[in-house]
């Protein structure tokens, strides 16, 4: 077994001073490494019912449309708004400063569906519960969430009213 966080790169005072960025690009360069976080992923969530995969923006992408390939179904992504090109849902959500949105496509589920939602990081978890009430919207179904990084200091699963979490790699101080 790969030691998963010695590939992680932290850079700090990225994007702003005090800030210890975890850059995930040193993990997805390393062939062996990104294939053991993808297989982990799928193996904890292989008896789920999953029936889609949605990726967060951006890197989500990545881990998810993998994760969607390797079982066969359909990935469906979350954007930040005006990126996608036919009618969409919009959730706004909370950031430290201010607001941002997210949208997904109004026809990208079938009513009962169940979706596994996919990002690289849990951080405060805006971004997740947002995702989670766009998915509510479309009558989805949440078999659960799949994280590369947790950082458990910020406590972001008190947000995503006690879905099924896994966090490959958790960080409990920056």
């Amino acid at each position: 077994m790969i030691d998963l966080r010695s590939k992680i790169r932290n850079v700090p005072d990225f994007p702003k001073k005090g800030i210890g960025f975890k850059d995930i690009t040193t993990l997805l360069k390393d062939g062996p490494a990104f294939r053991q976080a993808v297989d982990l992923t799928a193996e904890h969530f292989s008896n789920h019912g999953v029936q889609k995969v949605v990726g967060v923006e951006s890197r989500g992408f990545i881990f998810g449309a993998v994760l969607a390939y390797k079982w066969n179904i359909g990935f469906v992504p979350v954007r930040k708004p005006g990126k996608l090109p036919a009618a969409t849902i919009r959730e706004e959500y909370d950031l430290e400063y201010g607001t941002d949105s997210l949208e997904i496509h109004k026809d990208a589920l079938i009513a009962g569906e169940r979706v596994l939602i996919v990002d690289d990081l849990l951080a405060t978890g805006g971004t997740a519960a947002a995702t989670v009430s766009l998915l509510e919207k479309l009558d989805a179904e949440i078999a659960g969430m799949a994280f590369l990084i947790e950082l458990t200091f910020l406590n972001g699963r008190a947000k995503l009213d006690g879905h099924e979490i896994l966090a490959l790699i958790e960080y409990d101080s920056e």
